[in-house]
């Protein structure tokens, strides 16, 4: 077990943003990312706030799950594409055993797919990494008073029902071959296509998926439902 697993925050408090309010607890938090980077950053922004303690940090869903089952956590903001265990299953999780606490996707993608099923999971907020810090802190306060935190473009998504990756049926159909591990050239015969075509749906895929490979796309694919191998 790597010493990272569980690092415990010690950053004093101090303030340097007010709370949006007071409260004789502070508002203890779990930061989960595979970037050391992203971690001891958010974990000096969140420390200097007079209302918020991390509790502690965690560099993927399972050291997460394991951190939980014996430390109380009111807000988890937590990375969706992590190596060891996906935010998705991490949320799925969450929920049987720690259904108090409530969760925040802090992502760099807004891929739709993705947030749609970390909303059926059970997140109640997402913030982009690069957001400002405002937005982090109010998203974070407004998730603990019991309230849903998405930017509006994304709540305008999910309450007309419009997350989707705008993948065709033959994309699928495509990604799901390859899923298999079926070559270019066997995908193209399966489907009497070219291998030409299959390539250039392959690359409107990744595109689509927004990541860098058509391994990337089957784990993102399979992780969020889009794709199912029997």
């Amino acid at each position: 077990m790597s010493p990272d697993l569980f690092e415990r925050s010690s950053v004093a408090s101090g303030g340097s943003t007010p709370p949006a309010e007071t409260s004789s607890r502070k508002i203890r938090l779990l930061l989960v990312d595979d970037h050391p980077v992203v971690r001891f950053g958010l974990s000096a922004l969140l420390g200097l706030q007079t209302d918020l303690e991390v509790a502690g940090t965690a560099d993927g869903g399972l050291t997460a799950l394991a951190f939980l089952e014996h430390t109380p956590i009111d807000v988890i903001l937590l990375d969706l594409r992590m190596p060891d265990l996906s935010g998705i299953e991490t949320l799925k999780r969450i929920r049987e055993i720690a259904p108090r606490t409530r969760s925040i996707i802090l992502s760099s993608f807004e891929y739709d797919e993705e947030i749609n099923a970390a909303v059926k999971a059970g997140v109640q907020g997402f913030v982009h990494k690069q957001a400002p810090a405002e937005d982090i802190l109010r998203a974070i306060r407004t998730v603990h008073a019991g309230k849903q935190a998405f930017p509006r473009r994304i709540a305008e998504r999910i309450a007309n029902n419009g997350m989707t990756a705008g993948l065709s049926t033959r994309e699928r159909e495509i990604l799901e071959l390859v899923a298999k591990g079926l070559t270019n050239k066997e995908v193209a015969g399966a489907l009497g296509i070219s291998q030409f075509t299959v390539r250039n749906h392959l690359n409107h895929i990744t595109d689509k998926l927004e990541v860098c490979d058509r391994t990337e796309a089957i784990f993102i694919a399979m992780q969020t439902g889009l794709i199912t191998l029997s």
